[in-house]
């Protein structure tokens, strides 16, 4: 009975290997959004460029322009999101990265719990909604004093969430 039970404890250990299949996808994921975000600002670059070769001025071109760099940041954090995500399961469910700690590296990407996983995905994510929230905040209308004091209303409560969340990390 003792061999069968440490069988089946060996095999139910070892399944924890499965993780491997999520950190190297979100490995490749995080590299596939970094090249993304880097080809939209080559374009963003290269659109600046000749436009302003050509002595060209289209409207609304600084909206366009920023609009688009802001887009890249926006992917840019989420590619650090997939590289979070990864380390923290290979740290959780596989081993502590060696190479990591034999170079001193920060400690951003070292995770000892599950909740300081989810702790640290959930500040990168809030940043990205973030982002995301003024990149679209640069192509809406506003029809009257009314939006205007929505905006001002969800800026002021992005403002506070920003502040709980840094208030309430390691400093």
């Amino acid at each position: 009975m003792k061999f069968i039970e440490h069988i089946f404890e060996s095999t139910l250990w070892n399944t924890r290997f499965f993780v491997l299949l999520a950190v190297i996808f979100s490995m490749l994921g995080g590299i596939a959004l970094f090249i993304v975000a880097s080809v939209d600002i080559w374009g963003v670059v290269s659109n600046v460029v000749t436009t302003y070769l050509n002595h060209l001025h289209p409207e609304k071109f600084h909206e366009v322009i920023v609009g688009g760099l802001i887009g890249a940041v926006d992917l840019y954090l989420m590619a650090v999101v997939m590289f979070i995500f990864g380390f923290g399961l290979y740290e959780l469910f596989i081993s502590e990265i060696d190479v990591a700690k034999k170079q001193g590296a920060s400690k951003i990407l070292e995770i000892h719990s599950l909740d300081e996983l989810k702790d640290k995905l959930g500040k990168v994510i809030v940043m990205v909604l973030v982002v995301n929230f003024f990149q679209r905040v640069l192509f809406t209308t506003y029809n009257g004093a009314l939006d205007l004091v929505y905006f001002a209303i969800s800026i002021l409560a992005l403002a506070v969430a920003l502040y709980f969340l840094h208030k309430g990390g390691d400093h």
